[in-house]
């Protein structure tokens, strides 16, 4: 029988000008207020993660890059 999945922290990459990239887990929320940070323009914006907390400099971001599936290990049951 197949399980429902969770909807829990999804990975993402977040790419700055000069080419640095930051891989983050975040919450679908915590992507809506980053994307709307963005939208505002300038300034810091500061990201609770899995990881701790990561202030991003909005002004350099170039990028932020969404993983469309889940990574996996091993075997699975569906």
């Amino acid at each position: 029988m197949a399980q429902a999945k969770k909807k829990g922290p999804e990975r993402a990459e977040i790419g700055f000008s000069g080419g640095q990239v930051a891989a983050v887990r975040m919450t679908a929320k915590q992507m809506t207020d980053l994307r709307k940070a963005l939208d505002g323009g300038e300034g810091w914006h500061d990201l609770e993660t899995e990881d701790g907390q990561l202030s991003v400099d909005l002004a350099k971001v170039a990028f932020i890059r969404v993983a469309a599936t889940d990574q996996r290990i091993g075997f699975s049951d569906a």
